[in-house]
């Protein structure tokens, strides 16, 4: 049995940002509850030398927008890294989840091969398509989720394992 890049890489990275959206949602209603700042958990760390909150959220909806980007060959949309609440925060998830269930699995499905040139820092990196899934999105994507996660949760937020692995029924 095998499964498609569509179905591999859209509906997983659709789940973790929902959940994403469903956590930032609790921690702005805890902030409200407890009488934070949200600004505090917006620039939240796990350690000073750790990106915050926002840059998180940041990473996971870019590494997101731009695998079905690539895989679809096209050109990832930019998104202007100025995000400083939740609701900026949710509405950038929010435009990614909506890009992410308009791609199209035609234009995904097969690029197992194709090359995806990566621009990171100074340098290109070149991928195969399925290894630039499952080796650099899908641990991308779940890393900065799950960073988000333990952010609010060191911070008192009341979420669990099930906010982070949303519903499965």
């Amino acid at each position: 049995m095998s499964i498609s890049m569509y179905a591999a890489s859209v509906p997983p990275m659709i789940r973790s940002l929902t959940n994403l959206r469903s956590i930032l949602e609790k921690a702005a209603a805890y902030a409200e509850s407890k009488n934070i700042s949200p600004s505090v958990l917006v620039n939240a760390r796990l350690y000073p030398d750790m990106f915050p909150l926002v840059r998180q959220v940041q990473i996971a909806t870019d590494v997101a927008k731009g695998a079905v980007s690539r895989l679809a060959g096209l050109e990832p949309p930019k998104y202007e890294d100025n995000e400083s609440t939740f609701a900026e925060l949710l509405a950038r998830i929010d435009k990614t989840i909506a890009l992410l269930e308009s791609s199209d699995a035609g234009q995904i499905d097969g690029t197992e091969d194709k090359t995806i040139a990566l621009p990171m820092h100074d340098k290109t990196v070149n991928f195969k398509g399925l290894p630039y899934l499952l080796d650099f999105v899908l641990p991308n994507v779940y890393f900065h989720v799950t960073t988000v996660y333990a952010i609010l949760r060191h911070n008192g937020v009341e979420i669990g394992k099930q906010d982070f692995l949303g519903s499965i029924y």
